[in-house]
């Protein structure tokens, strides 16, 4: 089998595994670089600043004896297999990279004999893209749960990110779905990165040229829809992976029935609206200082597809609005519908200055179609009016309809 077509085969597998971002890589893009799609394996991510940045994201090998009733690779599974080499990936890489088609590489892997076997080889692909190409560019590795520490270790060492992927949320879907993975180690795995990272970054503070471990940090995905779990069971479970190992980021994926299973037979695809739904959510869980809980309960265990999620809470605390744009504080301001940090932060600066009324909000670029129901600026309220909570949401549903189906090019 050819490069090509192991190519083609292995990039076509990759596609489900969405724990592929570059935010955290520091390296600098060419002024004179311009943009490339190819066919095969060239993903488009985004770092902290806003650039575009190309990835090629392949599986190392499709060949794996997990036999995971959601994943298309599953051991049972009739599919066509491939295998690179480690020299393969390398030389794939710099090749790619040198024609100025990628700025990085995203490498996961089915599962070849045992973890370590395959963590072994990982770790040799990209010790030959650093030790031998010299090569210094964005790289994000799939860490193998179960595999020796030692080898997290290892790998740690020579990629920028590393994800361990939880791949269902709660341990009874992982145990029924995925029987020959284990919390335990996946967990295991993410803890042991986390001490590793702190460890490496109060060493760095002793000693200039400490080998950096890490340090875009780690990330994990998690497959929604596939076990049944509720958006709260799920965005609670992503809370904790957040607090206890600092995780960059959590990433979600709608099932998609792939194969056939007895476990899944039932289970339809999961609607993109959920996914795009605990996205927002986990946006506010990291930067807007929501908890789980503030979004989600026991009584009410599911997002309204229909409304974000901030929208929904703050409809659904209502009691607590409207907010004084010249009094509210940071905190209160950002979590006002359709005010986000950056608005937030020039409100405040603003403010310094003089009582702000709604025309300097819009000389701010700060749009308050949305956020006009939840503020007052002045003491002036321009909102909807409206009997009770039920009456607000329907009216702000009919007020911002949205399409979220795929557009076609030629309707």
């Amino acid at each position: 089998m050819d490069i090509l077509e192991k190519l083609e085969i292995l990039t076509d597998a990759a596609k489900y595994d969405v724990s592929c971002s570059s935010s955290g890589s520091n390296r600098k893009n060419s002024s004179k670089g311009l943009g490339n799609s190819h066919l095969s394996g060239i993903c488009h991510s985004w770092s902290e600043d806003g650039r575009c940045i190309s990835l090629l994201k392949i599986l190392f090998t499709n060949k794996c004896v997990y036999d995971c009733e959601y994943c298309i690779n599953r051991s049972s599974n009739v599919t066509k297999r491939a295998e690179f080499t480690p020299r393969e990936v390398a030389d794939l890489t710099i090749n790619f990279y040198r024609r100025n088609y990628i700025e990085g590489l995203f490498l996961s892997s089915g599962i070849i004999k045992n973890p370590n076997y395959t963590m072994e080889l990982l770790i040799k692909t990209a010790d030959i893209l650093r030790n031998e190409y010299h090569y210094n560019g964005y790289i994000h590795m799939k860490s193998i749960p179960g595999a020796d520490s030692d080898l997290v270790k290892r790998m740690g060492l020579l990629v920028d990110r590393m994800s361990v992927n939880v791949e269902l949320p709660s341990e009874n879907s992982l145990k029924i779905l995925a029987p020959q993975k284990s919390t335990k180690a996946i967990e295991s795995s993410m803890n042991f990165a986390k001490e590793k990272i702190i460890q490496r970054k109060n060493e760095i503070k002793l000693y200039r040229h400490t080998p950096k471990f890490l340090p875009a940090g780690q990330t994990t995905q998690m497959i929604i829809g596939a076990g049944g779990e509720s958006d709260f069971d799920i965005v609670n479970r992503a809370e904790n992976l957040y607090n206890s190992y600092s995780l960059k980021r959590v990433f979600y994926s709608a099932f998609v029935p792939v194969v056939k299973s007895e476990f899944t037979k039932d289970v339809k695809k999961a609607p993109l609206l959920r996914e795009h739904r605990l996205y927002q959510a986990d946006w506010l869980l990291r930067f807007y200082g929501f908890k789980s809980s503030d979004l989600l309960n026991e009584e009410n265990k599911n997002f309204d597809l229909r409304i974000d999620p901030k929208t929904d809470w703050a409809i659904n605390n209502i009691d607590k609005f409207p907010v004084e744009i010249n009094k509210a504080s940071f905190s209160d301001l950002m979590k006002v519908p359709g005010i986000g940090r950056i608005s937030a932060r020039r409100i405040v600066n603003a403010r310094e200055y003089r009582n702000l009324e709604y025309y300097h909000l819009k000389s701010l670029n700060i749009s308050v179609k949305k956020a006009r129901n939840f503020i007052t600026v002045n003491g002036k309220y321009q909102g909807l009016k409206f009997k009770d909570q039920k009456d607000l949401r329907e009216r702000m549903i009919l007020s911002d309809p949205k399409s979220f189906e795929q557009l076609s090019l030629f309707g």
